[in-house]
């Protein structure tokens, strides 16, 4: 189950095309590119990311070190203040602390860390093939369906299992079924269950169902899932509410308000960088021969920002700058807001869409998706809501 975390510098021969030739074409909210522009929105973006390499020293360091501190206390402070009982102030900012420090060690500390933003350090805490989050989804499992499947394949139909999850359909390509008509209510129970549908994501329960996956695979492959989602369920709703003793119940109940909030801060952020209205998919047939360049290009289309200030920033894990991760995944993404500029006024000169609004803006725009691909193509009238980048 494991896999590499870094992503090759190209995942194919360069094509070989005259300058004139369309090597990217259009879409709805992008120009088309030839090879030759391609290539060099590659050396731009490459020449970006080299420089930031060259700058990495004691700022990233110390303010990793300072997260992993900020996640250890609030933790501590939450579920110390959570022991107390069912006095309301207590309560009420145990809950909020104990949320706090699983949003941060998801966003900022655990994804980030595993993406090897922190390998540079070589320190074992911060190594990103080893680490293991507050999460009930196991690390490996993590790495390889997010850090490879996702980030080498983004929104390439049929490669990119997150696209949908498995179950939700987001974009006009993906096959309609009737299932698809309650599929409203399956967003909502992948919201309130973010963790754990994360958690299951790896198994690919949806192909082995379709006969696609066999059993023997799922069999080799469940077990550290399972043994980590049942840790995780342990701690926070057998261990720490028998240890709290008269206060089981309200240690109990703040465990699972504080994972509750996690889970829909969590999907909004993840769902809100991938399937807004302008976020694009693409053919398999993009990686035939793919460039540095146009895999660049298609994590440009593929993906969507947020705006926002320093602490919306802090509490995505600099997610909300989902491009400029996409583009970089194992830079630290501190740097990522530094970068934006750069990033955009590049996005501008070659006449792609840099995806960017706030958070309800986009938002509306994810459950717009939800709803339009939840009935078949032919009975829903609306704009397309994005365009397909073919070859």
């Amino acid at each position: 189950m494991n896999a590499p975390t870094k992503l090759p510098a190209t995942t194919g021969a360069p094509a070989q095309q005259p300058d004139t030739a369309v090597a990217i074409p259009a879409s709805r909210t992008s120009r088309a590119l030839t090879s030759t522009e391609v290539a060099a929105l590659g050396a731009e973006l490459d020449a970006l990311r080299g420089e930031v390499l060259a700058s990495l020293g004691e700022r990233e360091a110390t303010y990793i070190r300072n997260v992993q501190a900020i996640v250890r206390y609030t933790e501590i402070g939450g579920r110390g203040l959570l022991f107390i009982g069912w006095l309301p102030p207590a309560w009420l900012a145990g809950t909020a602390m104990l949320a706090f420090s699983k949003i941060v060690d998801n966003m900022e500390l655990g994804h980030n860390v595993m993406h090897g933003q922190y390998d540079w350090l070589n320190e074992p805490s911060l190594r990103g093939d080893t680490y293991e989050w507050d999460h009930a989804c196991d690390g490996d499992a993590w790495r390889h369906s997010h850090n490879y499947m996702h980030h080498a394949f983004t929104n390439v139909a049929g490669r990119d299992r997150d696209v949908g999850y498995g179950f939700l359909r987001l974009f006009e390509v993906q096959p309609w079924q009737p299932l698809h008509l309650v599929q409203g209510i399956g967003a909502i129970t992948l919201a309130t269950l973010f963790q754990w549908g994360i958690a299951l994501h790896d198994l690919e329960m949806d192909e082995v169902l379709r006969g696609r996956v066999p059993l023997e695979r799922l069999a080799r492959d469940a077990g550290p899932v399972l043994t980590k989602m049942l840790r995780q369920f342990a701690k926070d709703y057998v261990v720490f509410p028998i240890l709290a003793g008269p206060s089981f119940v309200p240690v109990l109940a703040g465990n699972a308000v504080a994972n509750l909030l996690r889970d829909l801060w969590t999907f909004g952020i993840i769902f809100c960088g991938h399937f807004t209205a302008d976020a694009e998919t693409f053919p398999e047939s993009v990686l035939d021969n793919e460039t540095r360049g146009a895999w660049y290009v298609r994590q440009i289309r593929g993906s969507s920002n947020l705006d926002g200030g320093p602490i919306f920033h802090f509490l995505t894990g600099n997610l909300s700058h989902q491009i400029e991760h996409h583009l970089f995944p194992d830079l630290p993404a501190i740097r990522y807001a530094d970068m934006a500029g750069r990033v955009r006024e590049t996005c501008d000169r070659y006449g792609q869409n840099y995806n960017t609004g706030s958070f309800w803006s986009q938002f509306a725009t994810v459950v717009t998706r939800i709803v339009k691909y939840s009935f078949p193509n032919w009975l829903t009238t609306w704009p397309a809501a994005e365009p397909a980048l073919a070859r």
